[in-house]
């Protein structure tokens, strides 16, 4: 993607990658940066641009950045930098730590339905289905190859290289299974005191509560709050588990496409999960806060706010009317903005997951 907007930008480019099988010391930051300032030199007022590629692979690489950078700004030398990163986790350390003031973060959430139309496509059962992983799309034509791909390329990679490898577990097995367990129940409040019960290397809530955290800044599934207009209750809230992306969901299930659509309460679930996927991917991005609620047996799918807007989502995924006792109580309950009936007889969930989800809140 870079790439392509730096070749439409028409000016000089320096790109390099840290991905290389002799792994660069801070030395080959400070190299790569001299070549993009030979750059900026040449081009005179306009400058050029320096991209580097998987940063977070190079020890200390934000305070080579922070060193260089304020050289740059010292001496007025026009070199715009990029820095690329594939494990957020790294990536956000090596910014919080040594570059406060310097940097503007682009993050780049799960390919939405829109784009997965756009560049293969995909139908809006598809998109449920195989979930928005572009490079995981070719396959679909073959799932059990599909499947084998989503699971050996992309989750146990994020697992073992971008979690493990960058960051303390003291219990690897136990976040593996945590993983694994949230998959399994995707759409579903599940108490802390539950996956503790489901789980055989059981460490504590609080372990529970940072392994979903990791978990979510991986882009792999993220615990949902309880709204309760009070921060401190929030906090203390069973999580509503939703995975990131549905293909995690769908790839570990075992069914195929026509398999999860004729199971209807899976695909019910399925389909929610698209809905809570799509809207996480969002608070990622910091357009909104998601949260559920429920009051004994009455719930709301999904709560989003953003400044002053309140919006309730109840979603349904088959076309028959069902009372909505959870909603009329939110609604007595809380205000909002705005109600909305996802599926059913009320928006489509085409027409849902192809829209921002700043539609929504305004």
């Amino acid at each position: 993607m870079v790439r392509q907007v730096v070749g439409q930008l028409g000016g000089p480019v320096h790109f390099a990658s840290a991905d290389e099988p002799t792994l660069q010391q801070r030395d080959w930051i400070a190299q790569q940066w001299e070549a993009g300032r030979r750059l900026a030199a040449e081009a005179g007022p306009n400058g050029a641009i320096l991209v580097i590629d998987e940063i977070q692979k190079i020890p200390g690489w934000s305070e080579s950045a922070k060193r260089l950078w304020d050289e740059d700004t010292a001496r007025g030398i026009a070199l715009k930098v990029v820095l690329l990163g594939s494990a957020p986790l790294a990536v956000h350390q090596g910014l919080t730590e040594s570059l406060a003031g310097r940097f503007e973060v682009i993050r780049l959430p799960h390919w939405s339905l829109t784009e997965m139309r756009d560049a293969f496509g995909c139908d809006v059962n598809q998109y449920i289905y195989f979930g928005g992983y572009p490079g995981a799309a070719p396959l679909a034509s073959d799932p059990a190859r599909w499947a084998a791909y989503i699971k050996d390329s992309l989750i146990e990679t994020t697992i073992a290289r971008d979690l493990l490898l960058l960051t303390r577990v003291d219990k690897p097995a136990l976040l593996r299974q945590l993983f694994m367990l949230g998959c399994q129940h995707s759409g579903q409040v599940l108490s802390y005191t539950k996956m503790l019960g489901q789980l055989q290397d059981a460490g504590n809530t609080t372990t529970l509560a940072h392994y979903l955290t990791l978990l979510s800044a991986g882009g792999l599934l993220t615990g949902v709050p309880k709204y309760a207009g009070n921060v401190v209750r929030q906090r203390g809230s069973s999580p509503k588990l939703i995975v990131m992306n549905t293909a995690l969901m769908t790839a570990l299930s075992g069914r195929t496409p026509a398999e999860a659509m004729n199971d209807r309460p899976w695909w019910g679930r399925l389909v929610e999960s698209a809905v809570g996927a799509h809207l996480a991917n969002a608070a990622q991005m910091g357009v909104c806060q998601l949260f559920y609620w429920l009051d004994r047996s009455r719930e709301v799918d999904f709560v989003i706010t953003a400044g002053h807007a309140i919006v309730a989502i109840e979603v349904k995924s088959g076309q028959r009317r069902q009372a909505l006792p959870g909603m009329d109580a939110f609604v007595h309950a809380f205000a909002p903005t705005r109600t909305l009936l996802v599926g059913g007889d009320g928006i489509s969930i085409e027409d849902f997951l192809m829209s921002p989800v700043e539609h929504w809140l305004r």
